[in-house]
């Protein structure tokens, strides 16, 4: 969720969701960690038995889940997952060296463009016999969502999530505030939360992916989906007007936002949603892994971002989905489409949901009695939309997200004013790497 950990990655995935790019790798090799590649689960010849997998799951929950998930593959099929799992945003950042290399058979990976571009590269292998057994299992969204350009299958989705905002009942009701749901609304309550000695907006971007997530809202509030779509596929301008009005909102809110924010993890600002020192935290619902006490969980609860432009209301839902990939060489490539099968399938998913209550299944076949109240405000926000988004990072080019605008970003949040500077030197770097094949 990347992230991401999104991530989710994540973008997360965290998640998430949360998702790097493929720009860090010689850079994180040349600080002497070592390249996932070298350590990838195939360098032994196959084993009809294994199936290797490359996981960016390493954080608590979701590698519990995960895992719970291989075992219960292993007992119906009697093939063994041998898990190769990195530190989230190490595995996002070396992602293409990894593929390129001697990667495992399958690894996790994230719907959206992200998905599409290793696809493109011929980093992946096509999955439509996987899909000819599962797709009764999914929505056509989620078909649409695990296509590359070639109308090909190449990704199995597992759950899905949405981006809100986080606040806690008990503290709203304290202050009698009240969700808001337009910008001057939410401004207002800022204020009022300032006031009232509370951080406003919990922040933190350390990993430099949090504030991807504020600028996607703000952008497709303030312009709509489709030129959100079309400035992250690299085809609108970022010197354009529309783009200097998201950060003219963006100014506007900052100085609500949570101080030193380039210094702190999401994980470190959560904790200043748990203990009621912030009154607000836009994140992914992944955020309910922080919330270690069943009394703080059930508190929490989040509302969409609020409407700036009524043309476009609050019809946007970002929302990344995570899942699995099969690699381009395949050491055991019936084993893999084996896995992939039965990680497409609605007892794949309730295994997950189990141990990670934070995000919702991408399948309309698996149960959802069993969701908590906030799981279902999940799944009503994201089946709700008009639209659907994926994350900066996993909407755009990978290399343009790491190298280019996770740094921007992290410049904004420390020299707002220097923002016309930052959109020419976005646009300029963006012309250079959308032009490259």
């Amino acid at each position: 969720m990347h992230h991401r950990s999104p991530d989710q990655s994540l973008p997360g995935t965290s998640r998430r969701s949360l998702l790097r790019g493929a720009g860090g790798a010689a850079l994180l090799a040349g600080a002497g960690i070592p390249l996932l590649s070298a350590c990838g689960g195939s360098s032994t010849a196959a084993d009809p038995k294994t199936v290797t997998l490359g996981s960016n799951s390493s954080d608590a929950v979701p590698k519990k889940a995960f895992a719970e998930i291989y075992t219960a593959f292993t007992k119906a099929s009697g093939i063994t997952v041998d898990v190769n799992t990195k530190d989230h945003n190490t595995f996002q950042e070396q992602i293409n060296s990894y593929l390129q290399g001697t990667p495992d058979d399958v690894f996790t990976w994230f719907a959206g463009y992200r998905m599409q571009f290793f696809a493109a590269k011929g980093l992946a292998t096509p999955i439509d016999d996987v899909w000819q057994k599962i797709s009764g299992n999914f929505p056509e969204a989620m078909q649409k969502l695990s296509k590359g350009e070639d109308g090909k299958y190449y990704f199995v989705p597992l759950y899905t999530y949405p981006w809100a905002v986080f606040y806690r009942k008990s503290v709203f009701e304290q202050y009698g505030y009240e969700v808001p749901t337009t910008w001057d609304d939410f401004t207002t309550l800022c204020k009022r939360m300032q006031k009232d000695k509370l951080v406003p907006i919990a922040f933190g971007d350390k990993d430099a992916w949090p504030a991807m997530g504020t600028f996607d809202q703000i952008n497709f509030r303030t312009n709509g989906y489709d030129f959100h779509v079309e400035l992250m596929a690299g085809k609108a301008s970022w010197t354009d007007p529309k783009v200097r009005k998201v950060f003219d909102h963006w100014t506007e809110i900052l100085p609500y936002h949570q101080e030193g924010a380039v210094g702190r993890t999401w994980q470190d600002a959560a904790q200043t949603l748990v203990s009621k020192k912030a009154g607000m935290y836009l994140l992914g619902t992944f955020v309910g892994q922080q919330f270690t006490d069943k009394a703080d969980l059930d508190d929490l609860d989040f509302f969409a971002f609020p409407e700036i432009d009524p043309e476009y209301g609050q019809d946007t839902v970002e929302a990344p989905t995570d899942g699995f990939m099969l690699s381009k060489d395949s050491k055991n490539h019936a084993g893999a489409v084996k896995l992939l099968e039965f990680l497409g399938t609605p007892q794949a998913e309730e295994i997950y949901l189990k141990s990670d209550p934070n995000v919702v299944a991408a399948s309309t076949k698996a149960d959802t009695s069993a969701y908590t109240p906030l799981q279902k405000k999940s799944y009503d926000m994201i089946s709700g939309a008009k639209s659907l988004t994926q994350f900066m990072d996993r909407d755009s080019r990978p290399d343009f997200t790491s190298t280019v605008m996770q740094p921007a970003l992290q410049n904004f949040v420390r020299n707002p004013k220097n923002v016309d500077g930052i959109l020419s030197s976005i646009e300029r770097q963006k012309k250079t790497i959308f032009a490259s094949s």
